[in-house]
């Protein structure tokens, strides 16, 4: 199972990670911390040398309630970062955090490889059209809403039939403008309960009936840090316990705060898969 980025073939049949690089004030974990060229330079050669083999840069807080951003200030966040990165780190593959068409041409143009849209392609439509244009993977994730509404949208007759539906419908639009390498995200947290979250992390194996990768983001979410009642920045043990769960249930990626600790886990992983 591969994916294409920038003529090289990614092999995600070894589970591989992805750095998180928030551009936003308000994202729930590290928002405000990237104030600097100097400060996003040092957290990506980190991420790089920790093993993150993408690195996935956003400027929409996504959190619930999270203030919405007109286009043209995302465009000023992220586009001078890609920028950046290019230059620095030319082997570097990028991911666009983003749901807007737009945001997504313009950050490939500037050196971005691979879309990820919280959205699918439902909060803007334009955007499928331009992936297949573009011919780069996409990361398709399930949310109903917007992040300023999701949690409005929570009821589910049967969560992991209705996830597969939404998949199926989504995969054939992308297949109808030619978009070949499509990653599914199951968006925990995003218009799901805590509990619905926990089940759906039970039940991961059966996305694979989609046929695709999966990335998984649990990277100190509040399941986590809100059942075990302590803070975001307490929650990385939690975080690992659950990236091994969704490594065993047959998650492709790990998009994560911390990459260290994500690389460990799958190689132990790997260990104990690969001893049978």
């Amino acid at each position: 199972m591969t994916i294409n980025c920038n003529g090289q073939l990614i092999d995600l049949s070894i589970p591989r990670v992805m750095g998180i690089v928030n551009i936003t004030p308000d994202s729930f974990y590290d928002g405000g911390k990237l104030k600097s060229d100097k400060t996003i330079l040092l957290k990506v050669e980190q991420l790089l040398k920790d093993g993150a083999t993408f690195i996935d840069v956003g400027g929409y807080s996504s959190r619930p309630q999270a203030k919405n951003v007109s286009e043209s200030e995302e465009l000023q966040r992220v586009i001078p970062v890609i920028r950046l990165l290019r230059e620095k780190f030319t082997d570097s593959l990028i991911s666009i955090d983003t749901f807007r068409s737009t945001v997504a041409q313009q950050a490939v143009v500037y050196g971005a490889c691979m879309v990820n849209d919280i959205s699918a392609g439902l909060l803007d439509p334009n955007m499928l059209k331009i992936v297949g244009e573009l011919q780069i993977p996409y990361i398709m994730m399930h949310m109903k809403g917007t992040p300023q509404t999701m949690q409005n949208h929570t009821a589910y007759k049967d969560l992991i039939h209705e996830m597969l539906y939404y998949f199926s419908e989504r995969l054939e639009t992308a297949r109808k403008h030619h978009i070949v390498d499509v990653v599914l995200d199951p968006g925990f947290g995003f218009a799901k309960t805590t509990a619905q979250n926990f089940a759906l992390l039970e039940q991961l194996n059966l996305l694979k009936l989609a046929e695709k990768p999966m990335l998984v983001g649990l990277s100190r979410k509040s399941m986590i840090y809100k059942t075990l009642e302590i803070s975001p920045q307490e929650a990385l043990n939690g975080t690992t316990v659950l990236h091994t769960l969704a490594l065993e249930k047959g998650a492709c990626i790990l998009r994560v705060h911390d990459v260290k600790e994500a690389m460990e886990c799958i190689t132990l992983h790997q260990k104990v898969r690969n001893s049978v």
